[in-house]
């Protein structure tokens, strides 16, 4: 049945019945009525402006997570996904091979042996609302090693545009891997699947400048880049090791920098994106 305009409505009601008021009833009637609101499309601005999300003051203290799936099988577990996990000061990535299917415990497992040794405890951990980071489970682990769960609903980036393009281009990379298929041979003749090149990938991330902070998230994580294969081939380049004095004030005006950075950005995000939205007017009971 179709669900006729406010103004086609009030022409076919005036030539068979009127009463008092009726063209105000009318117009509450169309405003109120649910199957128009879902039916007619909006002509204004979207509703919903950028939300800033806290901005750590180091590394590790803030992550985001999310799930590559639809992942061709691969390593010698059969993996079918991947876990991403970034820090939100360095932008530094870590990529974890895991099963689709994997319950709670398999994924804080997971965490605690790959990643909690080398990263510490995190203070927040961002994601979308899976299954595995709302289960009793795991929010009994995120009390115990008292870290704050925030969670961000799939694929809205007004909660952070930086953020969401940041996961959306990791697994972007992660797909652009398994492109070769379930197995490939490189240029020595070596057998790789997708799970093998994950290293090289955080690797090549990790020593690449971010747009947002200016800076490589080696750097910001740990004051020096990783070395990589093409160092080997630069005999110029002499290694200098500055006094534990300059390093600390080095280290902390890059992340400094990085700061100011990643303020500016978010700022240049959100006034484009709110440019193009507005703010809603929403009460309590609509």
């Amino acid at each position: 049945m179709t669900a006729p305009s406010e103004e086609r409505k009030r022409e076919r009601i005036k030539t068979c019945i009127r009463w008092p008021m009726w063209q105000k009833d009318v117009e509450e009637y169309c405003k109120n009525c649910d199957r128009c609101q879902k039916a007619n499309k909006s002509t204004g601005k979207r509703l919903g402006n950028m939300i800033k999300i806290q901005q750590p003051s180091k590394p590790w203290e803030i992550v985001h997570m999310d799930w590559v799936t639809g992942l061709p099988l691969g390593g010698d577990r059969s993996y079918n996904a991947c876990l991403v996990i970034v820090d939100r000061f360095s932008k530094t990535p870590i990529f974890l091979p895991c099963h689709k299917d994997d319950t709670a415990m398999d994924t804080a497992l997971l965490i605690w042996n790959r990643v909690i040794s080398w990263t510490g405890i995190f203070t927040n951990i961002i994601s979308d609302r899976y299954p595995k980071l709302t289960s009793a489970l795991w929010t009994n682990l995120h009390q115990l090693f008292g870290t704050k769960l925030s969670f961000l609903t799939a694929y809205h980036p007004q909660t952070d545009e930086l953020a969401e393009r940041m996961i959306q281009n990791l697994e972007d990379m992660v797909k652009g891997v398994c492109a070769y298929g379930l197995e490939f041979k490189d240029f020595d003749g070596f057998t790789h699947d997708w799970c093998t090149l994950l290293p090289e990938l955080e690797l090549e991330y990790k020593t690449s400048i971010h747009a947002s902070t200016n800076q490589t998230p080696g750097i910001l994580e740990k004051g020096w880049n990783p070395k990589i294969p093409q160092d080997s081939l630069r005999k110029d380049v002499v290694e200098i090791h500055p006094p534990a004095g300059s390093f600390k004030g080095m280290l902390e005006k890059a992340r400094n920098n990085a700061t100011r950075s990643m303020e500016d950005s978010f700022a240049y995000s959100k006034d484009k994106w709110d440019k193009s939205h507005a703010t809603p007017a929403f009460k309590v009971g609509d």
